[in-house]
């Protein structure tokens, strides 16, 4: 039940008035209508309904997209920045001004023309920087994260020799995840900004992948973290914007995986050649839990899966306020390790903990929330009732529990959302088959598992657990 639900449409990117270590009584956000959006000039209006605190757009676009330090620093003939210097050539008494050398310029030092420059590099700063990145289209901000100018061909992204390797491996709702024998990786393929259903849903938009890219490039560099690192999300490694006929090579791979496991996505082959696809290319996380069912040594290693994701959850609190808000046993994948122990920072302060043989990755965050300075990036899925309505799997109703965990007020910070996806985990961890179930170590590990799940609910978040739940000590 947990692979095939309707994934949410509508994401929102607002900026948070308050610090992110301010008290998180103060609600500071507010719903803004698409009219009142256009009418402050906040950026390109998007399709659908945004929650957002103003002004938004412009505190993203100046993250995200800074243009004015490389235009500054070339000051060409004519701009702005040469009519606030002077020449050091000297020009005789009554003689006419001569024109500034270009190189040969220094600041002016009067009050009046000092007052003069700094109000000519605010107007410069505000053009370049307010206006014209506040122009930028969602595409363009895609373009952006992907290191391009506009969509690339599929055969500049994929070179021919991966191309004649590939294979799918899976599939989900908005793509599909191919892999070559010879890299150690795998891509995920989105198609984007189509008129026609995909797979049942609507394509995702520029606007609608954009917050998802943030946050899967942002979990990705916590490995690299000073203060607060983890290496419990899967690992970003690339990422494309292509544009043209889904490639015969996927087709055939396409056809494969249908043959040998059935898929339930429509086969790819009905795009135009003008058509967009996003290409995420991820590190190898292994298989996902679902998948996993009695292919795990022991409740040892259960125990030690759970340790993971409570860490990696830990750091991201600390360090993005993040909330997952989508953990179900398909979004957590273990592979295989010869390391004994993993380490983590959790605010400046080294910890390890024993692996049992697997490594965790934590993926998919298209309900995911959390913040990058003055950012915030989320999902408000506030009027997708569908999405709390589905009965048959304790996991339906953690998306009831979340929302009135929230109050249904999808922008603002609960981690105790965490705490609930911690729960749902253990009683798959407890309810799966593994190769053994005997042994004295294997039954204190049940035991302890048993006991999380008793008590984990009394914690406010997932760095509560990991610091007072005695599992972890």
């Amino acid at each position: 039940p947990s692979r095939r639900r309707r994934a949410p449409p509508v994401f929102g990117l607002s900026s948070a008035e308050n610090s992110v270590n301010a008290p998180r009584s103060i609600e500071p956000f507010r719903e803004i209508s698409l009219n009142e959006l256009a009418e402050n000039s906040l950026g390109s209006v998007p399709s659908k309904p945004i929650f957002c605190s103003t002004p938004s757009m412009p505190n993203f676009n100046k993250r995200r997209h800074p243009r004015f330090p490389n235009e500054a620093t070339r000051h060409e003939p004519g701009s702005l920045y040469q009519s606030t210097t002077r020449s050091t050539a000297q020009t005789p008494p009554g003689a006419a001004a001569s024109p500034a050398l270009p190189g040969k310029t220094f600041s002016t030092h009067t009050p009046t023309d000092m007052l003069w420059n700094n109000v000519i590099v605010f107007i410069y700063f505000f053009v370049k920087v307010v206006c014209e990145d506040q122009d930028l289209t969602d595409a363009e901000k895609v373009y952006a994260e992907c290191g391009q100018q506009g969509p690339l061909s599929w055969e500049e992204c994929i070179l021919p020799h991966r191309m004649k390797r590939c294979v799918k491996i899976g599939e989900g709702t908005f793509g599909e995840v191919f892999s070559t024998t010879n890299a150690a990786g795998e891509m995920v393929v989105i198609p984007l900004e189509g008129s026609k259903k995909v797979n049942g849903e609507d394509q995702k938009t520029f606007g609608e992948i954009l917050p998802e890219i943030i946050i899967s490039k942002e979990l990705s560099h916590l490995k690299e973290k000073q203060q607060n690192q983890t290496h419990g999300f899967i690992g970003l490694n690339d990422l494309h914007c292509v544009q043209g006929y889904y490639p015969p090579e996927f087709l055939k791979a396409w056809d494969a995986f249908d043959k040998r496991k059935g898929s339930e996505n429509d086969r790819p082959d009905f795009f135009e050649e003008d058509h967009l696809f996003i290409i995420l290319e991820f590190e190898f996380g292994g298989v996902d839990l679902e998948n996993s069912n009695g292919t795990l040594a022991s409740f040892v290693v259960a125990r030690s899966i759970l340790h993971q994701v409570t860490v990696a959850l830990a750091v991201a609190e600390q360090e993005l306020h993040f909330e997952h808000r989508d953990l179900h046993w398909g979004n957590v994948l273990v592979k295989a390790t010869r390391e004994k122990t993993g380490t983590f920072l959790l605010n400046g302060e080294a910890h390890s903990m024993e692996t049992k043989g697997v490594l965790v990755r934590i993926i998919d965050y298209s309900l995911s929330r959390l913040e990058i300075d003055d950012l915030t990036v989320s999902c408000d899925i506030s009027k997708d009732e569908e999405l709390f309505m589905g009965q048959g799997d304790y996991q339906f109703e953690i998306y009831r529990l979340m929302r009135q965990e929230n109050g249904n007020k999808w922008s603002s910070y609960h981690p105790r959302t965490n705490v609930l996806w911690l729960h749902y985990l253990c009683s798959k961890l407890l309810s799966m088959k593994y190769k053994s179930s005997g042994g004295r170590g294997t039954k204190n590990a049940r035991e302890e598992l048993t006991r999380f799940y008793d008590d984990v609910l009394q914690y406010s978040s997932a760095t509560d657990t990991l610091q007072n739940c005695p599992m972890f000590r």
